[in-house]
């Protein structure tokens, strides 16, 4: 079977069994705080898990992308290394929200392996969880009993509660699993040790393919377990492991899955895969990271320096790296990647086909950054070890290995394979240290420390603040959350106007009242599709009633900067043409971002042409057409725009204003003739082929356009009220630029008078001419007249200690002929410190500033003794 048909076949089966199939949800996570990707299957039914939303089905199956870049057996810096683990990969998983359990789950599993895909029952293993003294859990008996019908006790495994225990996190649902493990060794193999010793031994042919989690348990914040009212089946499936081993491979690289692209990247480098361990190792590096590079771009996440940006570009540098030291490719390669990816997989994944062109675009850019400080990279490597050389040394200290990793992007193994070449090691201990620290710096950033919820009343939240500013309601539950050493509390209210961030706008702020005591909302986030808001006090009474209040000076703001930015999108598909697609926005009370894809930049004419369209929209007042609950198909048809990255239900939410018309779940004016006016302020890049746009609306224009009124106002007053001020500017400028070149020119001709006096005045030293110079002269001046006479003169030394503008400086130039006897950069580092400063140089040349005027005379006279011996 292929691939292809291994997927199809994985949800015809259980399709079979009653199960929605269900479409994968984008790898990119935006509305949950907690993660940056989907690293499991489970991530899209998190809110039916935790009973946030009203589950639409009870079973369900899917093949989901996913991306782990950490964690159990997913070290990044590993993949490629073995056989069987990659950064996205594909998980095949089926679900049962309070419907089947662990009957079902375990015999459909053997049906499918068994049965369906004719595995080797005897290759097959199943590991239960052995049970937890300090939790007070037992051996999970049950699943062991099912598995008794199918499987032989003796392939039937206890597993430690960190092997069998499933934890979404540090608290929720939880529960002991069942992972099913095949042993692919040959006959004589298996003769020879027995499969079950090898069991989660990392044995690259003894692997876990399927994981069947029993979601029985809550964990709490203090660590207790609390029974789940309704159980959950959620199992996981890797994709790449089942076609491996269907197919009979040893490596998940052998099988059709990666293959295609591997043979691509042979013919393209001249290498040919099977032959060198090391170019094999970065074959399968580029084939794994080109598929989460491109489904990354696809769902919208460009490799930025922040958050999940950073991971991605992070993995795309790792794969140039590859690329450059072991397939010796200099130049940009892994775009060249993306049609063999689209032809394996952009059936499946039809948004790759769609977006191919911005994903090329975006990264080709980001390879030519990266080689270009690879290049500086090396620079500063080969300083490294040339200063390490010139000590003595054969060690290179490990802080400056860990600044080439943290500032370059390069990693242990390439500076270490680089020293090495030159006869030099690393302190890889002092390198770990540095790491370790990085590490712990940004655990406790990112800290926070949730309390258990309280459940305060029973209820689903409901949000009004589409519709009401301002409503009665009461709080359903509460939290204290800590985080850099401050408390702060998590309220959700039973009908809340205040809208939780998402989508790229803020969240609201505002206050909750009872018996006239205030309690202030700093923020509102989403969390688990949940409106949570944030407060650093509790009310004194939570189970009062609740008079909710948002701030509505600032969501009237948001709401116009919202309402602006789908104006804009409209606009700028309208000037630039349909290829533009949002890629990203921020919307806040006081201006707007809007991020969009087009590969060049917008010409000044193109936006003077979007904001005179989006003006005469806002001034035709039109108001605003919202459909709620609309099915999806149907608010197609009406030529709503959709996001690629976003996953949308079977209904949605449409704002319309006049020919604008796009899926949206935020909040919006009434009409545009209330958002006042547009007025765009920049245009830059943010990636290859996304541009930029910040604009501001409303208020803020008219603010802009007073500070700039004023600010004419006083330039004409400052020229006299001259009648043309542009021609009477560009004539000052002139003039201006005409003293300049006159006075450098008298500077000139001061210096040739300067260095005559200083050379006349030079004493000698050991057969050696000294001239000195001191005084108050422009550090300029002072480099000119220092080149001049060592350019000019032979056996010559100039030492200078001047203070211009009240700043001391040091300098010292010495002529070629005297270079092997004095060292201008030691003369002028061993002064230094008497000013109380610092500097260096080369050895004919060298400069030192300080803040201590006091002592230059000393400095200068030090300098003099060196040379005096």
């Amino acid at each position: 079977m292929t691939a292809k048909e291994i997927r199809e076949s994985f949800k015809q089966f259980f399709a079979s069994k009653g199960c929605t199939i269900v479409p994968s949800a984008p790898m990119v996570i935006k509305g949950d705080p907690t993660l940056m990707f989907t690293n499991a299957g489970m991530n899209q039914f998190k809110d039916i898990i935790l009973g946030n939303v009203e589950k639409k089905f009870s079973r369900a199956a899917d093949s989901q992308k996913c991306l782990r870049v950490s964690g159990k057996h997913n070290d990044l810096e590993e993949v490629g290394h073995d056989t069987y683990h990659h950064t996205m990969f594909e998980m095949l998983g089926n679900w049962s929200f309070g419907d089947y359990f662990k009957e079902e789950a375990i015999s459909w599993a053997w049906e499918y392996l068994v049965d369906v895909l004719k595995l080797d029952p005897k290759s097959l293993y199943a590991t239960v969880f052995e049970g937890s003294e300090e939790e007070g859990l037992e051996r999970d008996n049950e699943a062991a009993a099912i598995w008794e019908r199918f499987l032989p006790k003796d392939h039937i495994l206890n597993g430690n509660k960190h092997d069998n225990f499933w934890e979404m996190g540090d608290t929720g649902p939880c529960g002991p699993c069942s992972e099913i493990h095949f042993d692919s060794r040959s006959e004589e193999e298996k003769a020879q040790v027995s499969g079950r010793d090898l069991v989660n031994h990392d044995h690259p042919q003894v692997i876990e393919i399927w994981n069947l989690v029993f979601m029985q348990y809550n964990r709490m914040a203090n660590g207790s377990l609390e029974k789940l009212p309704a159980h959950v089946i959620d199992t996981g499936m890797g994709f790449e492991r089942l076609v491996r081993t269907l197919q009979g491979k040893t490596s998940n690289y052998d099988t059709d899955v990666f293959q295609p692209i591997i043979k691509v990247i042979g013919a393209l480098s001249g290498k040919t895969y099977g032959e060198d361990e090391k170019t094999d190792v970065a074959m399968r590096v580029l084939a794994d990271h080109i598929r989460t590079i491109a489904f990354a771009i696809t769902d919208g996440q460009l490799p930025s320096n922040a958050k999940a940006g950073y991971v991605i570009r992070r993995i795309l540098r790792r794969a140039v790296r590859y690329a450059y030291t072991y397939l010796g490719q200099k130049e940009a390669f892994l775009y060249k990647l993306i049609p063999v990816l689209i032809e394996t997989m952009g059936d499946a994944y039809p948004e790759l086909i769609a977006q191919q062109e911005l994903i090329v675009k975006v990264i080709k850019e980001e390879e030519d950054s990266f080689l270009r400080t690879l290049e500086n990279g090396i620079k500063r490597i080969n300083a490294i070890m040339d200063d390490t050389k010139a000590k003595g040394r054969t060690v290179v200290n490990g802080h400056e290995a860990f600044t080439l990793f943290d500032t370059f992007g390069f990693p242990l193994d390439l500076t270490e394979l680089i020293c090495r070449e030159n006869g030099l090691t690393i302190d890889e201990e002092e390198f770990n240290q540095n790491m370790q620290a990085q590490k712990e710096r940004a655990r406790n950033a990112a800290a926070v420390e949730n309390g258990d919820w309280v459940e305060v009343k029973a209820g689903t939240p409901k949000f009004v603040g589409y519709d009401f500013l301002k409503s009665e309601t009461e709080i359903l539950r509460y939290r204290q959350i800590k985080q850099k050493n401050k408390t702060f509390y998590q309220i959700v209210l039973a009908e809340t106007p205040f809208y939780g961030e998402m989508g790229g706008e803020v969240g609201d702020r505002g206050y909750i009242e009872a018996d006239g005591k205030k309690v202030q909302v700093i923020d509102t986030k989403r969390e688990n599709n949940l409106p949570v808001c944030i407060t650093t006090a509790l009310p004194e009474d939570v189970t009062a009633t609740f008079t909710a209040v948002v701030d509505e000076e600032a969501r009237i703001a948001t709401e116009c900067n919202h309402s602006a930015t789908h104006i804009l999108d409209y606009c700028l598909r309208e000037v630039l043409g349909t290829h533009v697609e949002q890629k990203g926005s921020l919307v806040t009370p006081d201006s707007l971002r809007f991020d969009f894809s087009h590969f060049q930049k917008v010409t000044d004419e193109e936006i003077r042409k979007v904001e005179h369209m989006a003006n005469k929209i806002i001034r035709q007042n039109i108001q605003l057409e919202e459909h709620r609950d609309m099915p999806i198909s149907e608010a197609m048809s009406m030529g709503a725009i959709a996001l690629f990255g976003e996953k949308y239900g079977d209904t949605v939410r449409v704002i319309k204003f006049g020919p604008s018309v796009e899926l949206c779940g935020g909040c919006h004016i009434p009409s545009t003739g209330q958002i006042g006016m547009i007025r765009i302020l920049s245009e830059s890049s943010v990636a290859a082929g996304v541009r930029r746009i910040e604009a501001i609306t409303g208020q803020k224009v008219e603010e802009m356009l007073d500070g700039q009124q004023d600010l004419m106002r006083s330039l004409k007053e400052t020229f006299n009220n001259a009648p043309n001020l542009v021609a009477t500017i560009k004539n000052m400028v002139a003039e201006n630029a005409e003293v300049k070149k006159q006075i450098e020119q008298f500077k000139r001709e001061k210096e040739v008078e300067l260095k005559k006096q200083f050379l006349a005045g030079a004493s000698e030293i050991n057969g050696i001419k000294v001239v000195r110079i001191g005084g108050d002269l422009e550090p300029d001046s002072v480099r000119n007249i220092a080149f001049q006479l060592r350019a000019e003169n032979q056996n010559l030394v100039v030492v200078a200690g001047t203070a211009f503008s009240g700043k001391p400086m040091l300098t010292v130039a010495v002529s070629d002929d005297l270079l092997s006897h004095f060292n201008a950069s030691n003369l002028v580092k061993s002064a230094a410190k008497l000013i109380q400063g610092g500097g260096g140089g080369q050895p004919h040349f060298a400069q030192a500033g300080g803040r201590n005027c006091d002592g230059l005379q000393t400095a200068v006279g030090t300098i003099i003794d060196a040379i005096k011996g």
